[in-house]
């Protein structure tokens, strides 16, 4: 367990750093008059990488989790035992927390720089990149957490090609972040939603209630929804076998 929990701890701080942190230090780059930084689109991919690699690192170790919607999920899809939960959700948090640290001591480095509102915190309303509403920044992280366990889940069990959930994985975060950045800062996450929010201040940390119920109600509603839809590994047995499984069996 202890070797599980240090592989969700840096694999969490890994998402953090990387994503939130792509989004302060390069996102919007001016030099010369000329625009420079990654925009969306960069901060999209960094997350996207961030969680392709750490599944890679660590997902042998742990599951790959780093996010608590994520743990929730495969809790209640029978994926990862009850017990672990917490401890994973303790884990991922301090990851999130020590990775929000580092961006705000390098960012701090930046002669000018103020933190508040400037560290890729998640919001609604007046805290929203483009203005979205409290529910539509609810409605999004519902349904785009549950959409991202479907792909986890489907991923990482025992009917999908080996070797490919982390590509998977990764490339549907960055998916989510090019549809949810302007909504919500995009979380789906809520270790990586609370790693900033008292970093960045600004009404972050009065609204990041939403940003842990509505990623684990997302995520709760995928877990117990997979099986009944597609099926569990104990119900492989009773599935048709597959012809390219008979020629093996006859060779």
């Amino acid at each position: 367990m202890f070797q599980r929990l240090a592989a969700e701890l840096v694999g969490t701080f890994w998402l953090v750093l990387g994503g939130c942190g792509s989004a302060v230090f390069a996102a919007t780059v001016v030099k010369d008059d000329h625009l420079l930084g990654i925009g969306f689109l960069g901060v999209s991919l960094a997350f996207g990488l961030t969680v392709l690699t750490g599944v890679y690192a660590f997902g042998t170790v742990s599951g790959g989790h780093f996010n608590p919607a994520v743990t929730l999920g495969a809790a209640i899809a029978r994926r990862v035992e009850w017990a672990a939960l917490p401890l994973y959700w303790i884990a991922q948090v301090i990851g999130g927390l020590i990775a929000g640290l580092v961006i705000y001591i390098i960012a701090s480095g930046r002669e000018g720089f103020e933190a508040t509102g400037n560290m890729a915190a998640n919001g609604y309303g007046a805290h929203s990149p483009n203005g979205y509403s409290m529910v539509a920044v609810l409605i999004t992280e519902i349904v785009l957490t549950a959409m991202f366990l479907f792909v986890i889940l489907g991923s990482t069990e025992d009917r999908a090609p080996k070797g490919f959930a982390g590509l998977s994985i990764g490339l549907t975060l960055t998916l989510i972040h090019l549809i949810s950045i302007p909504i919500s800062n995009t979380s789906v996450n809520p270790a990586r939603s609370t790693g900033v929010a008292f970093f960045n201040g600004d009404g972050a940390p009065g609204q990041l209630w939403l940003f842990w119920v509505a990623p684990l109600v997302g995520a709760a509603i995928a877990g117990a929804l997979y099986p009944v839809l597609f099926g569990t590994r104990e119900h492989l047995a009773e599935r048709p076998v597959r012809e390219d499984a008979l020629d093996q069996k006859r060779s």
